[in-house]
């Protein structure tokens, strides 16, 4: 079996130089020659080896390379290194804010919640009693302030649309799996172009927030479960299937998948994936896949 190492900057800040895949050739004693996916930005090279040696490979080239602005994978370059199924969460991934944060700003009570959903999110208290406790801050907020924010403060991820429609339009099934909730998660998987969405519902009575949260909650053992359901209705291998998120709650998923990415992840979910990626945006997913530039779907 082969291995591919991939090395990822951002389009913003090219980095991938040749005398960098120079090193990288050297660093992992390979003959083979660099593939260029992106210009400066995206570029991969075979390496001998079995699975088991990419931990180790991965962890020499990133040591290699700890002050550069950009992020190394080490991964098998077998039949299944495109997906066929590819689950996502929202807040802070797929967009870059945190919706439920963004709901407290405007009844005043941005930093309270916000302090919240950061020990949550980097798993320092359960996630479902976190989110009972900021969705009763909220009550009796008008559900119209939802269409507003989404419309006025909640930007996209970069590169969060060309990754789900190039993952589409080469035949993988997309998700949206969120702790957050379908008042959000409905308009912005469309917007994005994901082929369902997955999320937790607020109570609502009379147009306004009723400070409580309809069960199931999804949880991180929602996530897993979504991502095993879905396997087994495409009929798929655990290693067709990809994940990304950046926070506790999607630890189970990414584990779960047989590529899962923390994206711009808090320490500990970045130290569990398989991948961590701190430099590049979305399309970064679609150059692990070994997808060129030229390949994009926008």
């Amino acid at each position: 079996m082969s291995l591919v190492a991939i090395l990822i900057a951002n389009a913003a800040r090219p980095a991938i130089t040749d005398a960098v895949l120079a090193e990288t050739r050297r660093v992992l004693r390979t003959e083979h020659q660099p593939r260029i996916l992106h210009g400066e930005v995206a570029a991969e090279v075979l390496v001998p080896g079995a699975a088991a040696d990419a931990p180790a490979l991965a962890r020499r080239l990133r040591a290699a390379f700890a002050s550069e602005p950009f992020d190394v994978a080490v991964l098998p370059a077998g039949p299944h290194r495109r997906k066929r199924l590819f689950l996502a969460d929202m807040d802070s991934t797929m967009i870059q804010q945190e919706c439920i944060d963004e709901l407290a700003d405007t009844v005043g009570l941005r930093d309270q919640v916000s302090a919240i959903t950061e020990r949550a999110m980097r798993g320092e208290i359960d996630f479902a009693p976190a989110l009972r406790e900021r969705v009763a801050l909220l009550r009796d907020l008008p559900v119209g302030v939802i269409d507003s924010l989404i419309a006025e403060h909640i930007t996209l991820m970069p590169g969060a649309r060309t990754l789900v429609q190039t993952c589409k339009a080469h035949g993988t099934h997309t998700c949206l799996v969120s702790g957050g909730f379908t008042l959000f998660t409905g308009p912005i998987s469309e917007k994005i172009g994901f082929d369902e969405a997955h999320a937790t519902t607020l109570g609502v009575a009379d147009g306004r927030l009723t400070g409580s949260v309809q069960e199931p909650i999804v949880d991180k053992a929602t996530k897993r479960a979504t991502l095993i359901n879905l396997r087994s209705r495409f009929g798929l291998d655990p290693a067709e299937t990809l994940a990304v998120g950046d926070g506790a709650n999607d630890l189970d998923m990414l584990g779960e998948a047989g590529l899962g990415v923390a994206f711009r992840a808090k320490p500990a979910v970045a130290a569990a994936a398989h991948v961590r990626i701190d430099h590049g945006d979305l399309t970064a997913l679609l150059y692990l896949q070994g997808y060129g530039a030229s390949e994009f779907v926008n």
